[in-house]
């Protein structure tokens, strides 16, 4: 199971540290992704990265202000959000799988989401 947690309300331009808690299985060895949906829109790949924490991959919009990484030992994967934007403002989820894509239907596990909201 995935438990993604730190969602909040944050102004634009602020910072937040989501965090992906994996259960049940080891996910070690599988890549991590971080995803989100607005309302009304379709569920939109944000980020992901590697099993080995060495290859990480961006949306163009998030490129340079989110930063996803892992830390194995504690099965937990994070999404490093700074200079939040109005158009952040979404759910985030996490997923697990054994290829990266930017294709939900790719990712075999997800967790519940958390909500995140940017205000102006």
């Amino acid at each position: 199971q995935l438990q993604a947690s730190g969602g909040g309300l944050v102004q634009a331009g602020g910072s937040l540290r989501l965090s992906c808690a994996a259960s049940g299985r080891a996910f070690s060895s599988f890549a991590m992704a971080w995803f989100r949906q607005a309302p009304g829109k379709e569920r939109e790949f944000v980020a992901a990265i590697r099993w080995s924490g060495g290859n990480t991959y961006y949306v163009d919009s998030v490129r340079g202000r989110f930063t996803v990484s892992r830390d194995n030992a504690k099965n937990t994967v994070y999404l490093q959000m700074s200079s939040l934007k109005l158009e952040d403002t979404a759910v985030y989820y996490c997923a697990a799988g054994r290829k990266i894509t930017d294709i939900s239907d790719d990712w075999e596990y997800w967790g519940q989401g958390t909500q995140v909201t940017v205000s102006s």
